[in-house]
C-alpha cells in the first residue's frame, strides 16, 4: 500500500511543482493521473507537458489549448475531443484515436503519428 501511495505521490509531483497549473478543472489533472481515465474532463489550458498518459481514456474531453509537448498518448482514446490550438509538439501519438477529434488550429509539429486513427477515419502513416 505504501509503494501505491508513493508511485502516485512521485506521479502527481511535478504538476505540484509546475507554475501555475492552468485547467480549468485541477481535480481532473489528479483524476486523470490515478486512474487513467478521464471521460468528458474539463482540461482547458492544461499543462500535461512530458507526461505519460498513455492508454488513457480521453474522449469527449476539452482539452482547449493544452500543453501536451512532448506527452507519450500512444493508444490514447481521444475520440470527439477537443484539442483545438493545443500544443502537441512531438508528442507520441502512435497507434492513438482521433476519430472525431477537433484538430483545429493544433500544433502537431514532430509529432508521430503512426497508425494513429484520423478524424475522417483514416489510418495516418507519417512518422512510420
Amino acid at each position: 500500500m505504501r509503494l501505491k501511495i508513493l508511485a502516485v505521490t512521485l506521479l502527481l509531483l511535478p504538476f505540484y511543482l509546475a507554475a501555475p497549473i492552468q485547467a480549468e478543472n485541477p481535480q481532473h489533472i489528479t483524476q486523470l493521473l490515478e486512474t487513467r481515465e478521464c471521460r468528458r474532463c474539463d482540461l482547458k489550458r492544461a499543462n500535461l507537458r512530458d507526461n505519460d498518459l498513455r492508454f488513457t481514456d480521453l474522449r469527449d474531453t476539452d482539452l482547449r489549448e493544452a500543453d501536451l509537448r512532448g506527452s507519450d498518448l500512444r493508444e490514447a482514446d481521444l475520440r470527439r475531443a477537443d484539442l483545438t490550438e493545443a500544443n502537441l509538439r512531438g508528442a507520441d501519438l502512435r497507434n492513438t484515436y482521433l476519430r472525431f477529434t477537433n484538430l483545429t488550429d493544433t500544433n502537431l509539429k514532430r509529432a508521430n503519428l503512426c497508425g494513429a486513427t484520423m478524424p475522417d477515419g483514416s489510418i495516418s502513416e507519417q512518422g512510420c
